[in-house]
């Protein structure tokens, strides 16, 4: 009898495991056919001086049309961006008027880069790579034709995020910073330091500080690792832990001759003419004060003194440099004299995660979550 049951139960097992497979193949086909998505929408607010929580995004299902119109395309979803200043979109105010918030209850949207699955509009055929910087945070969207731009993946050697990062919205931000605000001058032997060293945008920042001509590049970052990856693997001449304490000290022992170009916004000693470039402030986007944050009166009338600028810019206001930019950056890429570092997150149901641990810091070079396979 106890034979006889076992026989009956390895039965039943490889049975109700072949129905459960069975099932799953076709909830596979019925996401695919039916148009059923998955997207990842803005759950609640942080609020203004609160720090964002992976909480504060759910993913759900929704379906999607069966078809599209003409000016439309279908596109399957890569790769999304996070980036600090949607922490400023998580707001109802983002205090920002190029800036809208994200709605409760709706798909977020950002950087993203996909294929195209049906078109009605222009050019696009089905198996183009495209991107935008208004990308639905879901597996699959039908999306307006006019705000993509096709890649050409070529020139970044097949490995498309890096339209996200370091040949996209960062890359420029940081070319643009050191090119149009830095005053970087070639044979002058400028010293550069670099806050934020190891995010998107600061790995990339003093890398191209040395291309344009700096002397000596000098990072700070929050931990001894990236330090040792500033140095050993994107070529920064030195790097400080900021929470290893005395950063005064360690930034005057780093720079000898002096700071003559900050990226983004930190302290220590300035050399007289030099220039501050404000690229963004991730550690003021979870309080609710203004941008660029007022100075203390006494670092106000040393900048005075010392005759060093202090210049916001927005990466917006050199669209017409885009292109332009972005060969030079991919050329860099391709020749290798622009290292990248990503860090990648598997799964939209995690980019709530991914953006929590990017605003505190857990990245290295840019957060980027992979949504499907190429």
């Amino acid at each position: 009898m106890t034979i006889l049951w076992k026989v009956l139960n390895n039965y039943l097992e490889k049975e109700l495991f072949g129905l459960f497979l069975k099932w799953a193949e076709w909830r596979s086909a019925a996401v695919v056919v039916m148009g059923i998505i998955q997207r990842a929408v803005l759950h609640s607010r942080p609020g203004k001086n609160s720090e964002p929580v992976a909480e504060n995004f759910c993913v759900e299902e929704a379906s999607l049309a069966d078809g599209i119109t003409d000016g439309q395309v279908k596109v399957r979803t890569l790769y999304l961006s996070v980036d600090p200043y949607m922490r400023c979109r998580m707001n109802e105010d983002t205090g920002a008027d190029y800036l809208l918030p994200w709605k409760l209850g709706e798909a977020a949207d950002g950087g993203g880069i996909g294929v195209v699955e049906e078109s009605k509009y222009g050019s696009f055929t089905a198996g183009d790579t495209v991107c935008s910087f208004n990308w639905p945070w879901q597996t699959r969207a039908i999306v307006e034709g006019k705000i993509l731009q096709k890649l050409h993946p070529e020139l970044v050697g097949g490995h498309l995020s890096y339209f996200l990062g370091a040949v996209g919205m960062p890359g420029l931000t940081a070319l643009f910073g050191v090119k149009e605000k830095g005053h970087v001058t070639l044979g002058a032997g400028q010293t550069m330091v670099v806050s934020g060293a190891a995010g998107a945008c600061g790995s990339l920042a003093g890398q191209i500080g040395r291309l344009e001509g700096c002397s000596r590049v000098v990072g700070i970052s929050g931990s001894d690792e990236k330090c040792s990856i500033l140095v050993s693997e994107l070529g920064f001449d030195a790097a400080v832990n900021y929470k290893g304490g005395n950063l005064a000290q360690k930034l005057h022992e780093c720079c000898p001759a002096g700071v003559d170009v900050y990226f983004d916004n930190v302290g220590g000693d300035m050399n007289q003419n030099s220039h501050v470039i404000l690229c963004g402030q991730i550690s003021q986007y979870n309080k609710d004060v203004p941008y660029p944050p007022p100075l203390p009166s006494r670092t106000e009338a040393a900048l005075r003194d010392k005759n060093i600028t202090r210049d916001r810019f927005l990466v917006l206001w050199y669209a017409d440099k885009h292109e332009a930019g972005i060969l030079q950056l991919s050329q860099w890429v391709r020749e290798g004299k622009l290292k990248v570092r990503e860090t990648v997150t598997k799964g939209l149901e995690n980019i709530g995660a991914a953006f929590q641990s990017m605003m505190k810091g857990g990245n290295i070079g840019k957060q980027i979550v992979l949504v499907s396979e190429e």
